[in-house]
């Protein structure tokens, strides 16, 4: 019998998986090259390189006008700002994400209206949407998480009814194509972060897609101080210094160099990791919707069904990464996490709001299910190993469940390490 290597036997993976971010003598030259050039800063907006990864991010991703930020959170809160979203508006947001999405909302002035998921994506669930929204009710910010999209053809059905502003949080979505068109092109607005974990990263950065002209000249000014982006140049905002430098920007230009091969090859291998899981006792594939044709693979998501697995998401999550094979069991759920704090950050909008941030009775069983339970996350280097990532992986995966099923007592002495 093989012993886990969570109790001292051997790992199923000695050798490391890929480090990220990649960088080689592209990125020192570009780097140079700004250095060279005395412009480091996003001052005057867009800079040269700015403007060429705009561009070439609108390839990529599809749409007509992209405006370059600091992060990947002010982008929804420039968004909502360009939307003229702000006090007591309320802002629909899943549960089961990560805190900037229900933070951002704050930072404008609105307030976050937190909604289940769905149990098949992980992503936000359209008939929660309907039952949450009311008269005060603006917009929606669904969020693709890791390998999954969100049904934005059902959430753009509720907006249109409703009158909503759609903003879609693709910051794992880079490069994923819905029904033809690509993640962050579906809504009013796309959302994408560059911070260091991402598939196209440059540390930290973020770039927000519009689906108007003048959403773009609103988001620009907002970011670059308030000056006017239009042509007329009279459309003064309320801003800051938000701008991206162009630092950031020469790395994203290399990263975009880089990025379809990297993108084909994750995309590759989650299809056979798909394939080699549902072979596997106590495992459940999320189901790819036939809409979602290319599929961005920042994290692989799958489910374990704690009774028929051995253990719930934690402990497996534990004894993978352990085996060598990196692992996490997921977010906590919004109204849960240690994260989102919104009545200790001094803003106005819980104090005046108190009904929409008391937590204590909200329930929201899918996402505290997948959290504490069946959830988990594989990272996307596991699908720059080669077939020999997912392979062993997947072996891991079985070890732990084979150790499990032989040793009814197993999961309870691990838990108690």
């Amino acid at each position: 019998m093989t012993k886990l290597a969570i109790v001292g036997g051997e790992k199923t993976r000695e050798a490391a998986y890929p480090a990220w971010p990649p960088h080689d003598e592209r990125d020192i030259q570009a780097l140079a090259e700004v250095l060279r050039s005395g412009n480091w800063g996003g001052f005057p907006y867009p800079g040269a390189q700015t403007r060429r990864f705009l561009e070439a991010f609108i390839a990529l991703q599809g749409g007509q006008h992209a405006v370059a930020m600091m992060n990947g959170t002010l982008t929804m809160e420039v968004a909502l700002r360009a939307a003229d979203i702000g006090w007591g508006d309320e802002v629909i947001v899943p549960a089961y994400t990560f805190q900037a999405t229900a933070a951002a909302p704050m930072m404008a002035g609105a307030v976050p209206v937190l909604v289940d998921i769905d149990p098949h994506t992980f992503c936000i669930d359209p008939a929660m949407i309907e039952a949450a929204i009311t008269p005060r009710t603006r917009a929606i910010i669904p969020v693709h998480v890791a390998a999954q999209m969100a049904d934005m053809d059902a959430i753009n059905r509720i907006a249109a009814r409703h009158d909503l502003v759609v903003i879609e949080d693709a910051a794992h979505a880079h490069g994923a194509v819905w029904n033809g068109r690509g993640a962050g092109t579906l809504g009013d607005f796309g959302s994408f972060s560059m911070q260091s974990t991402k598939i196209l990263t440059a540390g930290e950065g973020g770039v927000l897609l519009c689906q108007s002209e003048e959403q773009a000249w609103r988001a620009a000014s907002i970011i670059d101080c308030g000056r006017p982006h239009d042509p007329a140049a009279e459309l003064f905002t309320q801003g800051g210094n938000y701008r991206m430098t162009e630092l950031q920007a020469a790395l994203l230009n290399v990263g975009l160099e880089r990025f379809p091969a990297q993108f084909a090859m994750r995309e590759a291998l989650a299809a056979s990791m798909d394939e080699a899981l549902s072979e596997l006792p106590g495992i459940q594939v999320l189901p790819r919707d036939g809409r979602h044709q290319r599929r961005a693979v920042y994290g692989y998501t799958f489910a374990i069904e704690p009774d028929d697995f051995g253990a719930t998401n934690d402990l497996a999550a534990r004894a993978l990464t352990a085996e060598g094979i990196p692992c996490w069991s997921g977010y906590e759920p919004m109204h849960r996490c240690e994260l989102f704090q919104p009545t200790q950050s001094r803003l106005p909008v819980p104090s005046a709001f108190p009904e929409r941030f008391d937590y204590s009775r909200l329930r929201l069983p899918v996402a505290e299910r997948v959290s504490s339970e069946t959830g988990m996350w594989l990272g996307e280097a596991v699908f720059r190993a080669g077939e020999q990532g997912v392979d062993d992986a997947v072996a891991a995966l079985g070890k732990i469940q084979s150790a499990l099923a032989r040793d009814p007592g197993l999961a309870e002495r691990i838990a108690a390490q």
